[in-house]
């Protein structure tokens, strides 16, 4: 009869943070918990190095994401977040690279396919490149797209849109005349039909004064 065994775990969140900041040594920028998730930041230039190390000898085989933050208010505007997960240890790692519009950063896609099309997402997305990725266009949007629209200074309403043309018979490109250049959120306003108040709605209580 054969023995099942369970997929060995880390005591807890503290000590796995610990072992892999000490096994990447000089590639470690800074590590921290956040929200329960681990999160280690490596020099732009070694996250190859770093994402082949947890994955040959720490047990993450799997790369699940990559995805993009923007802070335009920063020098190095831009993180690059690769997730990872160990399916062995039923456990999650974060590792993440600062960029700027002009710095690629190294592609992955020789330690996982499946980052070319993550890659093109966040340079499809948010504008960073990638060196090495042989194949970087865009991926979501269209081809004439122009801009990168998860970044935080791009317009809601976006530069272009398109319609199809009774009259040309083809869908054509036009500018967008109102372009929305600040977003302005109203957070103090309650859903519409909702039939309590948020915390701190200020605006609601006033309106049933």
């Amino acid at each position: 009869m054969a023995v099942l065994h369970s997929a060995p775990k880390f005591a807890s969140n503290e000590g796995v943070c610990d072992v892999l900041t000490k096994a990447l040594g000089k590639m470690v920028v800074s590590s921290h918990q956040e929200h329960g998730e681990i999160l280690i930041t490596v020099k732009r230039d070694a996250i190859a190095d770093a994402l082949k190390l947890l994955r040959d000898e720490h047990q993450y085989q799997q790369l699940m994401e990559i995805a993009g933050v923007d802070y335009p208010e920063r020098a190095e505007r831009f993180e690059v977040v690769y997730m990872l997960l160990s399916v062995t240890k039923n456990h999650r790692v974060m590792l993440k690279v600062k960029t700027d519009e002009a710095t690629p950063v190294p592609t992955v896609t020789t330690l996982w396919p499946n980052a070319g099309w993550l890659e093109r997402e966040v340079f499809d997305l948010y504008g960073v490149t990638f060196a090495g990725n042989e194949d970087l266009r865009r991926i979501l949007t269209d081809y004439g797209f122009e801009g990168h629209p998860f970044r935080k200074d791009f317009p809601l309403t976006g530069y272009t849109e398109l319609r199809y043309s009774e009259e040309e018979k083809r869908v054509v490109y036009e500018p967008v005349e109102l372009v929305q250049d600040l977003r302005q959120f109203d957070f103090l306003s309650p859903w519409e039909g909702a039939e309590y108040l948020l915390p701190g709605d200020e605006k609601a209580e006033g309106d049933k004064a």
